[in-house]
């Protein structure tokens, strides 16, 4: 008889962090919520969930730095990093150093996580995979021209994803979704 290791806790709880990062790529505009039940937890769930040592990574937040630390994950330059956890300090420009892969490697592009507030503020019609139609969110605390720069930056299959987190919420836009500021 096989026996298989039952997962513990924290495996278990990085299992479902990374369903619902997936899920939200997957299905992009809605919100899904990430396990747990602090909302401070929000990024140590992610970063234990996607980060290990063959990850490149660039933190703009120096109150997630010793988590990313703990990770192993190479520590680089925004330009290099797949991973690229910009909190609430995301700037305009940083946009433009996001790597967004190349014509043979799309895939190279980099993974943006941002802080934002969800229903409310600038009014977003989102299309493409993933969504029936057209879906209409609002969010809020993003730099003027954000959305604008992301448009001229995508070009599908290059570009890069974005995660937006509201506490315990969580909405993914992968590159291929369309956003049209209302």
């Amino acid at each position: 008889m096989l026996a298989v290791p039952l997962p513990g806790a924290e495996e278990a709880l990085a299992n479902a962090t990374y369903e619902a990062l997936l899920w939200s790529l997957s299905r992009p505009g809605q919100l899904r919520s990430l396990p747990g039940t602090d909302p401070a937890q929000a990024h140590a769930l992610i970063i234990a969930s996607l980060l290990d040592r063959e990850c490149s990574v660039f933190c703009a937040d120096p109150l997630l730095m010793p988590l990313v630390a703990r990770t192993g994950a190479m520590l680089t330059e925004l330009p290099r990093a797949g991973f690229a956890f910009l909190g609430g300090h995301a700037e305009l420009a940083m946009l433009d150093e996001l790597a967004c892969g190349s014509d043979l490697y799309p895939d190279d592009g980099a993974t943006a996580l941002l802080e934002v507030r969800h229903n409310g503020g600038q009014g977003l019609r989102l299309s493409g995979p993933g969504i029936d139609g057209a879906i209409t969110v609002q969010i809020d605390g993003l730099p003027a021209g954000f959305w604008e720069k992301r448009r001229e930056l995508i070009r599908y299959p290059m570009g890069f994803e974005l995660y937006l987190i509201d506490g315990l919420q969580l909405m993914g836009l992968p590159r291929s979704t369309t956003v049209e500021v209302l």
